[in-house]
């Protein structure tokens, strides 16, 4: 089925709604958002039933799933992996997130990275490196052992695997990349993220200034917004440069807190929505290792042995439907911030995120309720639920 047209749902084309119209697929690219009365004649139609078709969700953080962690697995099959086991709740296009880990390790996901990119996989984008420079005062679940400054060898590195990838995004902490770094790093085609800091706003800031554009899992894992420093926090909110991922669970931010920063945040850049999903994602398992420490599973949180959360127990539907029914924010709002503001955030939202003549035939179609009734990358249907 190379050309045909969705019809039978409401349209969300990632700006407004459309009733009474069809997604007109040609191949792997969307042709048009067409009016019934203007589809071509003799085309192929696929009468949906009822419910809402979306553009398919963009997720920049994504450790595991599919009882898979990068960490523990660096091929592309085991990227396949993770990306079939999201594909079920909405997202189309992700990055494959390696947490801090070896020079060894990290090479390997690399290479992973690029087979995955040779072979297609359905669904990756590119590779989020989260670490190694970090700072260890905001170290979260990453190993204090593994982290180290960005010096001229990982400067190197990072710069080589960026021409190897579709897409690179890499998490570094002031305290460990200098504004100059981060500059180059830029240049050469890489998304920098700030995160894992205890960096002052001032220090975030001057790494926006330097062509940081994002901030990574808001409010956790840096210094806070403060009443006379306010810190990474008060950067990501208040510098229109930095867009900034959100754990949308309810357990690592407040739903009262996510409020506030939704008001708060001055734009042009935007809050967006992540999972920092783990192996657990697609599978009842309780319990996974992370450079060889146990995370557990239990009530929706994944913790290691001394309560620190490790990653989150979250799919982007769940995320979608919390911001909606929890926080109250519009439907049309909480999938913009599933799909277009991270698209954007990315500079792909030519791409993804939408539906337009030439975007990506990545669509998710949704029932009233807000279940995933079936999955499209690039035409092809990938989940049928």
């Amino acid at each position: 089925m190379t050309r045909y047209a969705l019809t039978g749902a409401r349209i969300f084309d990632g700006d407004g709604w459309h009733d009474n119209h069809a997604l007109v697929v040609d191949g792997e690219r969307v042709e048009a958002v067409a009016p019934l009365t203007a589809v071509p004649p003799g085309i192929k139609r696929v009468e949906l039933d009822g419910g809402a078709l979306v553009p398919g969700f963009v997720d920049l953080q994504v450790n595991g799933g599919g009882g898979v962690m990068l960490n523990d697995r660096q091929d592309a099959q085991a990227i396949a992996t993770i990306c079939r086991a999201h594909a079920p709740f909405g997202t189309t296009a992700l990055l494959a997130t390696l947490i801090t880990d070896t020079r060894e390790i990290t090479a390997a996901t690399v290479e992973a990275g690029a087979d995955a990119a040779r072979k297609k996989v359905p669904g990756f984008l590119g590779l989020h490196l989260e670490g190694p420079h970090l700072s260890v005062a905001r170290k979260g679940a990453h190993d204090p052992k593994l982290i180290r400054p960005l010096e001229d060898a990982d400067q190197a590195f990072l710069i080589e695997a960026r021409g190897r990838l579709p897409y690179l995004l890499t998490t570094v902490a002031p305290e460990s990349a200098t504004p100059a770094r981060i500059g180059t790093l830029v240049e050469a085609g890489i998304v920098v993220s700030l995160g894992h800091s205890d960096t002052s706003f001032v220090s975030a800031r001057a790494g926006a200034e330097a062509g940081a554009s994002m901030v990574t899992h808001l409010f956790n894992a840096m210094s806070q917004l403060g009443n006379r420093e306010p810190g990474m926090v008060g950067a990501a909110l208040g510098v229109g440069a930095l867009s900034a991922g959100l754990i949308a669970d309810g357990i690592h931010v407040d739903p009262a807190t996510i409020g506030i920063a939704l008001r708060a945040k001055v734009g042009p850049g935007r809050i967006f929505l992540v999972t920092d999903a783990m192996a657990s994602i697609g599978t009842d398992m309780t319990e996974f290792t992370l450079n060889g420490r146990s995370v557990f599973r239990k009530d929706g949180r994944l913790t290691l042995a001394d309560g620190t959360l490790a990653g989150a127990d979250l799919d982007m539907i769940s995320a979608v439907r919390f911001m909606h029914r929890v926080i109250g924010m519009e439907l049309a709002e909480a999938l913009r911030m599933a799909a277009l503001y991270p698209a954007r955030a990315m500079g792909i939202a030519a791409t993804h995120g939408r539906f337009g003549q030439g975007t990506r035939a990545d669509a998710v179609h949704l029932s009233e309720t807000l279940e995933v009734r079936s999955v499209r990358i690039g035409g092809e249907v990938v989940y049928a639920g």
